[in-house]
């Protein structure tokens, strides 16, 4: 009777602080009207349009902000994309130790709430924008390995596939639903296999073995144009461990 009596008590402690958590804190939702993923409010309004954007073919100086970027590939700053799991977030000394060097720009509202971090010793609270759940695992080092070492394709172009236009954007917003449904389409559509001997410019052989599969690789065939393609993995667990 008193072990019922106390998990009652506990039962009814645990709803009492869940209820408490979800009324305090509300979450944000997943998405908005136009399916587009919440308009994050980050720290320091970051223009990726400037570092990441078209040059501008007319003005070889490229000094007007507005009407060109200076094209830096995405890896430069999310460094960690292509050996690991996670993109990463550029630490503050990389964001410094390109802007100490650029004194033209260093009274911009934006540089001078980065110096004010950089001062103070304190690293920038940017906010996620593709917040996967706990239990999903995705990992950018195989995507980056498979199309841009692969297959070379542009970097823009690759990272394009789930961020969409980030070069044309100032801070990054979710352009991809990023669900299950929406990677396993991905998925199950046939990919071209970079086999030895059929290497793009600026590619890498994998022989036989497609470079992304774990330990069973899904049947080959060629498309129309005579290319080796093969679907992508299906195994739960590589993306549920």
């Amino acid at each position: 009777m008193h072990r019922i009596l106390r998990l009652s008590i506990l039962l009814a402690g645990f709803l009492m602080a869940a209820s408490c958590y979800a009324v305090s804190d509300p979450q944000p939702a997943l998405t908005t009207e136009d399916d587009l993923g919440p308009q994050v409010q980050q720290p320091i309004e970051f223009p990726h349009y400037r570092h990441a954007g078209n040059r501008n073919t007319v003005d070889l100086t490229n000094s007007d902000p507005t009407k060109g970027g200076m094209e830096i590939n995405c890896q430069y700053c999310h460094t960690y994309a292509r050996r690991s799991l996670t993109a990463g977030i550029p630490p503050l000394q990389k964001c410094v130790g390109c802007h100490q060097n650029i004194p033209s720009v260093r009274d911009k509202p934006r540089i001078v709430e980065l110096f004010k971090y950089w001062d103070a010793k304190k690293a920038i609270p940017w906010k996620k924008v593709h917040d996967l759940p706990d239990f999903v695992r995705f990992n950018h080092e195989r995507h980056i390995k498979r199309f841009i070492e692969q297959q070379g394709r542009p970097v823009q172009e690759v990272c394009g596939y789930c961020h969409g236009q980030v070069k044309e954007m100032t801070t990054a917003r979710r352009q991809k639903p990023i669900s299950m449904g929406w990677c396993v389409s991905c998925h199950m559509k046939e990919h071209v296999v970079v086999a030895k001997g059929d290497i793009p410019e600026g590619g890498t052989p994998i022989g036989k073995q497609a470079y992304w599969y774990t330990f069973q690789k899904p049947a080959e065939k060629k498309n129309a144009a005579g290319e080796l393609t093969a679907k992508g993995p299906n195994d739960c667990w590589l993306c549920h461990k």
